[in-house]
């Protein structure tokens, strides 16, 4: 018969190694892989925000520009009767109706606006720009068939205030000072849906109004001349 003993044997579990135990730095695979997705999230935000303000300036500039310079072009022709015969007359964009490049004007300075201020201001700027951009396109185009600056300019010239122009034709610059206007639209609109993220002029040297901390300049007590700086600054040279 075999002896069995009461003692329970030995243990063979191996203790925990200190140096593999999992810390509390330790991060599971799902977080880390979060943190990657948002950092990719972040910088796909981050490209599209700067390809909406590049978008934005070049629309808007662009479209100010083109509705500017069209506007000093000849919209209309005609001929005013006159006791030789007839008069050629013509009559430019400003002529017909000034409003297209005074729009213009205010979306370039809501244009440069949009990036000087933030929040609701940085909204109602965008709001502005569009709107200058779609009055300046329903202005010109509400003077496709104007032949008021033609008669005013035919009664001007013959002296006669029932004269009328005759022979009135148009031409193609007011669509063209339409389509620059739909540009600042579409830069305003820009502006409206992604201008939340865009940077503000000057944000890099705003200040909250707190001191800024001060570091003392490093004094070598071998040199006279670091120590009278430091005095100069109010500084213990000695401290």
């Amino acid at each position: 018969m075999g002896y069995v003993s009461a003692v329970p044997p030995p243990r063979n579990d191996a203790a925990p190694d200190p140096d593999h135990a999992p810390g509390p730095e330790a991060e599971a695979p799902g977080s880390q892989a979060d943190r990657a997705d948002q950092a990719a999230r972040a910088e796909r935000a981050d490209r599209a925000g700067r390809r909406s303000v590049a978008a934005a300036l070049l629309l808007g500039a662009l479209g100010a520009t083109v509705v500017l310079l069209a506007s000093g072009r000849v919209w209309a022709r005609g001929t005013a009767a006159v006791a030789d015969g007839s008069l050629p007359l013509t009559a430019d964009g400003r002529a017909v109706t000034g409003l297209p490049a005074a729009l213009a004007i205010v979306g370039l300075a809501a244009l440069v606006a949009v990036f000087a201020v933030r929040g609701k201001g940085r909204l109602l700027v965008s709001a502005l720009l569009a709107l200058s951009g779609l009055g300046a396109a329903l202005a010109a185009l509400a003077a496709v068939d104007d032949r008021a600056a033609l008669d005013a300019e035919a009664a001007r010239t013959t002296a006669d205030t029932a004269a009328r122009v005759m022979g009135l034709t148009h031409t193609t610059w007011p669509y063209i000072t339409a389509s620059g206007a739909v540009l600042i639209l579409a830069a305003g609109l820009l502006a409206l849906r992604f201008g939340s993220g865009w940077p503000a002029m000057g944000g890099r040297y705003e200040r909250d109004g707190s001191p800024r901390p001060r570091t003392p300049a490093v004094v070598d007590p071998d040199r006279p001349e670091d120590l009278w700086k430091a005095l100069d600054r109010g500084e213990d040279p000695t401290g």
